[in-house]
This record gives structure tokens, sequence and C-alpha cells, in this order.
């Protein structure tokens, strides 16, 4: 089943942004999923508990 999500043009804009070459913001947002589900957490350089 798929559901659908509205978000703001901002966010929109905010996704493409960080979309790599040929990447849709769809595929984005599956990652940052998939790397969350992993994790537990997002990373970021430099940061640390």
């Amino acid at each position: 089943m798929t559901q659908t999500l509205e978000i703001s043009d901002d966010l929109k804009e905010r996704l493409d942004n960080h979309c790599e070459e040929g990447q849709s913001p769809e595929e984005l947002v599956e990652e940052l999923v998939a790397m969350y589900e992993t994790e537990g957490a997002f990373l970021q350089e430099g940061y640390s508990e």
C-alpha cells in the first residue's frame, strides 16, 4: 500500500538540495529511514554524545 505525504515547498526544496545527482527526494527519504532503522539515530560528522 502506498501512502502520500504532503510536504511544504520549503521542505521539498531542502530535500532537493540534499539529493545526489539522479536521486529523487523519495529515494533520499528511503535512505534516511533505512539509516535510522539500522543505526537508531542519524549520525552527523563531528558530532559525539
